[in-house]
């Protein structure tokens, strides 16, 4: 069989016509170039070329075959660019999973510098709460999770990549939407709100029972649900009050309006990027170096990722 070197010195020879210009081009001398045409033609089975004492034409075979030995030397130099582009993480797949409120801002970010620096990787989206994904994530069905902490996961790394305050979103023509300045958590004692679910959505609901708890104010939950857009449709329809993540104003529903709140802690809210632990896809190496090296949204604080085989600590939860 032919090798790519005597096709290499085929169509460099084809397209000068001339072995000395051939050789110089290759950077070789015109003995070995003669002796690779020879083996080609020898395995071919084909007369390529027509030597004459001044001048070198291309057989019909020869014409024809040119065509296939520049199409097979592409299609090398393709695969072999492939392969560097895959082992250094600019090319292949990320499977992402995501929560819905990171979709608002975060994701939008991630996915459009990933289309500017990585236009090589593709990336798979499931939009999945936080326990969905750890599961996926576990199973090797995820390289990446957009989640809310914590992770106490030994085979899953963590990190938190951006935080953002808390706000009030309330319905229309309520009293507290007139105040002015932030609202104080005591303007909350015996309100009627939304709730966020406590299996499906548990972070955000520990979160708002935690920051009720440490002000020693009880309100009224009417509803517990998953998602924040349902929170704010309900919210719309006079069923309460709710703390929703700064990013869920965003979301624009035209009559539920949205208002500061004094906290003891100024940005409570943590998005995390999660990956299992000995995940060996580049991609996804490239992926987390691109996620901490953009600003993700205005506004927000961004976190250092450490490097892809960063284990958790033996003991702790994937946050400090």
């Amino acid at each position: 069989m032919f090798t790519f070197s005597q096709l290499t010195s085929f169509v460099a020879v084809a397209e000068e016509l001339h072995f000395g210009r051939a050789a110089k081009r290759l950077r070789i001398t015109q003995p070995p170039l003669s002796r690779q045409i020879q083996q080609l033609e020898r395995e071919l089975n084909a007369q390529l070329l027509e030597r004459g004492s001044r001048a070198i034409r291309l057989t019909p075979a020869g014409q024809a075959f040119l065509r296939d030995a520049r199409r097979l030397l592409h299609e090398a130099e393709s695969a072999a660019l492939a392969i560097r582009r895959v082992s250094a993480g600019r090319s292949g797949l990320v499977r992402i999973g995501f929560t819905a409120t990171s979709a608002y801002e975060v994701l939008g970010g991630l996915l459009g510098a990933a289309r500017g620096r990585l236009p090589h990787v593709d990336v798979v989206l499931s939009e999945l709460v936080s326990r969905e994904q750890l599961e996926l994530l576990s199973a090797g069905a995820l390289d990446l999770g957009l989640m809310r902490p914590p992770v106490a996961r030994a085979d899953l790394v963590s990190r938190p990549i951006v935080s953002e305050p808390l706000l009030a979103a309330l319905p229309p023509g309520h009293p507290l939407a007139e105040e002015n300045g932030p609202l104080r958590l005591a303007d909350f004692q015996d309100q009627d709100m939304v709730m966020y679910s406590p299996t499906e959505a548990r972070y955000l609901h520990e979160l708002v029972v935690s920051v009720f708890r440490g002000a020693d104010v009880t309100p009224v939950y009417t509803q517990y649900v998953t998602q924040i857009h349902t929170i704010l449709a309900l919210v719309q329809a006079g069923l309460g009050l709710a703390l929703v993540p700064a990013a869920a104003a965003r979301l624009r529903f035209k009559a539920v309006a949205f208002r500061p709140v004094a906290l003891p802690e100024p940005y409570p809210v943590e998005l995390s990027a999660t990956w299992r632990q000995g995940n060996d896809n580049p991609a996804l190496a490239a992926l987390l170096s691109l996620l901490d090296s953009i600003d993700l949204s205005e506004g927000r604080t961004g976190r250092s990722l450490p490097p892809l085989d960063t284990p958790n600590e033996p003991g702790r939860t994937a946050f400090p």
